[in-house]
């Protein structure tokens, strides 16, 4: 990649990010755009985790991620500390794939 195009998308990237705080009092949004907002940003959230949980390369991952994820969302659910919820998981899964579960 050349420099001008990373000259070019650094621009870009600064100006998109300036415009929120510079139209934040000029632009209204309705109540329903604000809540599709929210609820799309909850959904893309959802889909990444997904895609990283259940997909290792170009194929399945196999049971024991999809369960420790599983165990850590309980967690995180029931309000555990993340330290917590990150230990649980990577446990869970450990423990799941030396128990032969891929």
């Amino acid at each position: 990649m050349n420099l001008t195009a990373v000259l070019v998308l650094a621009v870009g990237t600064y100006a998109f990010r300036l415009a929120g705080p510079l139209l934040r009092d000029r632009v209204r949004l309705s109540g329903r755009v604000e809540l599709m907002m929210s609820t799309s940003a909850t959904i893309l959230l959802f889909a990444l985790v997904a895609t990283a949980t259940l997909t290792k390369g170009q194929g399945f991952a196999g049971l024991a991620l999809p369960i420790g994820v599983l165990v850590g969302g309980v967690a995180a659910w029931r309000k555990a500390p993340f330290v917590v919820v990150v230990v649980l998981a990577a446990a869970t899964t450990a423990a799941l794939r030396f128990a032969g579960l891929s």
